[in-house]
This record gives structure tokens, sequence and C-alpha cells, in this order.
């Protein structure tokens, strides 16, 4: 056995070890409110970035200050935990990566949903991990050890596939915005007018405006923005926002990796009809096997 990242269990499920287990448990039990908006994705699947496209529609275009934290604005349910998030003004943004059916709701509450496909976030997710000694105890681990914990779904939120099917089969609900992160790299701006659009915001309507939005919340700006984490890690850990690319994964899959996460997507697809989400990844797999 290769080395594996440590947790906090609770009641069976992957915490990060920081994670006060009091607030993940307020989180469980926190009561979805009107007009709550819910940026609820797995990790490593554009979270960030939809949380600071959120944070710019509701800030009106303007980039997060100097000094502040992301997170103060648009809190981690699970770490924050319940209280924190109650005692925001309304509307609340609330970042969770809570499966569809962990995640608290109310009809009125409005839920932002972006999935990326296995590979990459497989890729992402080891990076991060790795990344957080604190949380998990990996610096050390590779590739080969977390892809095991990755494709058996034994990582902290569970298993990937789990998460998408949970959302996937809601994608049509009046109140869920369903998005992929790799139509959101080919037309970010489409996206984030379709964030505003969803949200029944006035700025849908200015053109100026969302542009000026999607430049703010473009990698570059974005990063330099957002990446103050780096502090509290190792010099030669990779940063909280990392490539923010499509791709990346085929710098570091096997043939035999490629071929067994093919073999879980499709067992799940052929359950839960998500098998044509990604046809150019999975064709780029298939070759690779």
């Amino acid at each position: 056995m290769g080395a594996k990242p440590s947790y906090r269990m609770n009641n069976g499920f992957r915490m990060p070890l920081g994670f006060p287990v009091e607030n993940f448990a307020s989180a469980l039990a926190y009561n979805a409110q009107p007009g709550d908006i819910f940026v609820a994705t797995y990790p490593k699947s554009g979270t960030t970035w939809v949380q600071y496209i959120l944070y710019l529609l509701l800030h009106d275009g303007v980039p997060l200050p100097a000094g502040q934290l992301l997170g103060d604005s648009v809190p981690h349910l699970e770490e924050a935990g319940g209280a924190f998030v109650e005692a925001l003004t309304a509307p609340r943004a609330i970042k969770t990566h809570f499966n569809y059916e962990l995640t608290p709701h109310h009809a009125e509450a409005r839920y932002i949903t972006v999935a990326r496909n296995p590979f990459d976030c497989a890729v992402s997710f080891y990076h991060h991990t790795r990344g957080f000694e604190r949380h998990y105890r990996f610096s050390t681990g590779t590739f080969e050890d977390f892809f095991e914990c990755f494709l058996a779904g034994e990582v902290d939120w569970g298993d990937y596939f789990d998460a998408l099917a949970s959302w996937f089969a809601h994608r049509d609900d009046r109140n869920v915005l369903f998005l992929t992160y790799e139509d959101m790299k080919l037309e970010s701006r489409k996206a984030v007018a379709e964030i505003a659009s969803f949200l029944d915001f006035a700025v849908a309507e200015d053109e100026e405006k969302l542009t000026e939005i999607d430049r703010h919340s473009s990698f570059d700006e974005m990063r330099q923005s957002l990446d103050r984490w780096s502090s509290r890690r190792p010099d030669d850990m990779p940063a909280f926002i990392r490539k923010g690319v499509v791709g990346d994964w085929q710098n570091h899959f096997s043939a035999d990796q490629a071929h067994r996460l093919i073999e879980k997507f499709e067992r799940r697809a052929a359950v839960s009809g998500f098998g044509n989400l990604w046809p150019d990844v999975l064709d780029a797999a298939r070759r690779m096997t």
C-alpha cells in the first residue's frame, strides 16, 4: 500500500484535519433561507472561480480589497459553520462541497453547481491535498498514491461520481444552474452572463459590466487577488489556484490509470446518464490506453 492522506473521520465522513467537527455538524444542520446562493461543487472543480464571480456580481464588479479573504464574504459552510453563515447579511453567498442530498435546501434558494472532468479533477485534487500539509499530512505523497484513493472514493467529501450524479440529476431544477468547468473555460464571458441571469441580477443586462466582471475573474487577475494562502505553505508547494487549465491530466496519468478511470466513469454514467458531458476528454483518455 502506498501513502494515504490523513483525515479526521466524523460519522464515516472524511474531513480535512483542520476543520472543526462542531462547524461541520452545524453545516449539516444549517437551515437554508430564501435568497441564499450556494456555490455547490466537488472539490477542485472551479469552486473558487465561481465564488469570485459571485462576489463580483454582488459587489458591482469591484475586486476583492487587499487584505480581505474571499471566505469572509463567501464562506465555506463546512469549515465556517452554520452560525457564521447565519450571521451574514442577505443575500447570503455560501460555498459547499456537499453533494445534493447533504446540501441544505430551500425552494427559494439558488444553487450554482460546476462539474469538472474527473481526470483533471483528480490531478488538481492531488496537488491541493499535497499542498495543505496541515490538513492532510501528504506533502510527500505521489499522484499514484492519491489516484488510488480518488478512484476508491476515499478522499474528503467522498466519491467524485456520487457527487456528480447527485447534482446532475437536478440539472433541470428551476433553482439549480448546472455548469461544466470546461464550458466555462471555453466561454467565460458567457458563463458570467448565465450566472447573473440565473440569479435575476440587473447586471445581466449590462454588457459593459459583465465584460468587466469577466476580466476581473480571469485566471491571472483572480490569482493575484486571491492567492493569499501561500504564506501558510512550504515554498515548494503548489499555489491554491494552480493552473486552471483543461488537459493537464495527460501529464500525470498512466495508460492503466486512464483505463481504470474510464471504466468507472462508464459504469456510473450508464446508471446516472452523464456520459455525454466530456466526449473529447474521454476520447483522449481512450487513445492513451
